[in-house]
């Protein structure tokens, strides 16, 4: 798992440099790719950043077309990001390879096996946002400390 983890990051990376984007905002569009619309704020706790930091990141991937900023219509002193890359021409370039080389792999595994390493890498998932959680918890700890 390690060994995946660590391919996945420097995959993350290329892509992030393909791109012409830095680590952390590729980070984050990946992030809003899987929650969706979200306040800075929430982005901040998601990647550890400090909100000022957020603001910038967003300011850089609203510049090249890859958020959009709304506003909350339950509260408009919140701004919503709003991602909008998904249909950009060179995130679906940069991503078809590796999407077109997993289906040739998942079509060697029956139905059957497929389900099991679906279960076991949504578990895997979690296990891994909780431990996301308690290292956030002890960071935060330590430094009110």
């Amino acid at each position: 798992m390690r060994g995946l983890g660590t391919r996945t990051v420097l995959y993350q990376q290329n892509v992030a440099s393909s791109l012409g984007l830095y680590n952390h905002d590729f980070t984050s569009v990946d992030i809003l790719r899987e929650t969706g619309p979200i306040t800075a704020g929430e982005l901040s706790k998601k990647t550890g950043l400090a909100t000022g930091s957020v603001t910038a990141l967003v300011d850089r991937l609203e510049k090249i077309g890859y958020v959009r900023r709304q506003n909350d219509p339950s509260d408009r002193r919140r701004v919503i990001i709003v991602p909008e890359y998904e249909t950009k021409e060179e995130m679906v370039n940069a991503y078809d390879p590796l999407h077109k080389a997993m289906i040739k792999l998942a079509s060697s595994y029956t139905p059957e096996e497929l389900e099991l390493i679906t279960q076991f890498l949504d578990k895997a998932g979690t296990v891994l946002e909780d431990q996301i959680q308690h290292l956030s918890s002890t960071k935060s700890n330590k430094s009110s400390s």
